[in-house]
């Protein structure tokens, strides 16, 4: 990377943490695995301060990744299997985004990686949220297509969203805002959905008048 991409200002790095953040929610081990293929590829060249996030082109580590991502892409296909997939990770994603988010942050100053890690672990936790209620409702159609199509989008969009967010640092606060947007819409849907399917179950059980 030239020298004009090797130093990022504050809010490219912080766009790049929340985008990985907020991805590790959606796709933990295939973030984790893009990344260190991009980076042991050359097609993403980390400037020296995200130099900690090499540990991710490990062989070992990319290989633990890619058999983890192999199972989360045919378990996250399986109606009601990516659910109880998605209730075991509740904990797993949280915990990934903020030590990739830590990873990111510069690590001279202790102040930010306290903060970094909340906020990775918590934007983490959001879309993990977003992802698994959105999934919850998805799982009550009889169609199991659209499940699988859902499962299909969020495997595009975290692999390419992530190569945008490193390719492009200028533009990753506005990836990660829009993938915040998108997060919290989803969970208000969600919650919508929900509602709405407990009142029905509510009404269908009540005594008739």
């Amino acid at each position: 990377m030239d020298s004009a991409g090797a130093s990022l200002g504050i809010v490219e790095i912080l766009g790049i943490a929340g985008s990985v953040s907020l991805l590790s929610g959606w796709r933990l081990y295939l973030t984790v695995l893009a990344t260190g293929i991009a980076m042991r590829s050359g097609i993403v060249p980390l400037p020296e301060h995200l130099a900690s996030l090499q540990v991710l082109a490990n062989p070992w580590v990319m290989g633990v990744a890619g058999v983890a991502a192999f199972c989360e892409f045919f378990a996250d296909k399986v109606m009601w299997l990516d659910s109880a997939w998605d209730a075991v990770h509740t904990f797993v994603r949280p915990v990934g985004g903020a030590l990739l988010t830590l990873a990111v942050v510069d690590p001279s100053d202790p102040a930010t990686q306290v903060v970094a890690f909340i906020l990775g672990g918590g934007g983490a936790l959001l879309s993990h949220g977003g992802k698994a209620g959105a999934r919850a409702v998805v799982n009550t159609s009889p169609e199991p297509a659209s499940n699988v199509a859902l499962s299909a989008a969020e495997d595009v969009a975290t692999a390419g969203l992530l190569w945008a967010a490193y390719e492009y640092p200028w533009a990753a606060a506005g990836i990660a805002a829009t993938l915040l947007a998108l997060v919290i819409g989803l969970l208000l849907v969600a919650r919508r959905l929900i509602r709405k399917l407990f009142r029905r179950e509510a009404q269908a059980d009540a005594p008739p008048a």
